[in-house]
């Protein structure tokens, strides 16, 4: 499979808990774009996280919140449910999926990897715009936002605007590792690492775990 060209997957690195630092998090409009291409992710099992609408009818969040550890399996398309302008249990759109396309060599016994992302087909198209993917190469200084349905509040779309790269690391033979200031917990996995560019909000990367210290985005620009 080829994951989506010039995308980082961002973590936020297990610390513990949940508490946050610096919780700089504001409650953010589902309606209102950027907001309203951030979707809620749930499943049958009782996961929930959050997902990016890069596409009319894709939308792109982590691997390991579609994976069912009590069967040690991935759930189908049927188990899964995507929820735009999500707010206090209203929804403005509900997209069953009909497909799932997950990173190759995705495993869950590995923790944080370049391969923990999955692009769901849905079975229409949302009256959304979509966010780009960023075309820029995340530096340390950069501006970043986070966005999510954070497991403290999941009931509210919560996003820290206020955040930026802090520094980056490279991998051999893969991509590059992007740490970040972004406040958010576990509920963010799937969220999308967000950066302004000339036409707006584009999508630099997706959360893949949250903590309350040093988080971390990994650079996806790369064949799979």
């Amino acid at each position: 499979m080829r994951p989506v060209a010039g995308l980082a997957l961002a973590l936020l690195a297990l610390a513990g808990g949940t508490a946050l630092a610096a919780d700089r998090r504001t409650p953010l409009d589902p309606n209102l774009p950027p907001w309203n291409a951030v979707a809620k992710v749930q499943t049958n099992i009782g996961e929930q996280c959050t997902g990016v609408l890069i596409a009319p009818a894709t939308v792109l969040t982590a691997a390991h919140c579609i994976y069912n550890p009590r069967t040690r399996a991935f759930l189908q398309p049927v188990s899964l449910h995507v929820l735009f302008g999500y707010q206090r249990g209203a929804y403005r759109w509900h997209r069953l999926v009909t497909r799932v396309a997950i990173g190759r060599g995705f495993d869950i016994a590995k923790g944080p990897q370049p391969a923990d992302w999955v692009r769901l087909d849905l079975a229409e198209p949302v009256p959304v715009t979509p966010l780009p993917l960023a075309h820029e190469i995340a530096v340390p200084g950069l501006a970043v936002a986070l966005a999510g349905y954070n497991q403290d509040r999941e009931q509210m779309l919560l996003g820290d605007t206020a955040c930026q790269v802090t520094r980056t690391a490279a991998l051999p033979g893969s991509a590059d590792f992007i740490f970040h200031d972004c406040a958010g917990t576990h509920g963010t996995s799937g969220a999308p690492l967000l950066t302004r560019q000339a036409g707006g909000w584009a999508v630099i990367g997706i959360n893949i775990a949250a903590g309350r210290q040093t988080n971390l985005a990994l650079d996806a620009r790369f064949e799979n």
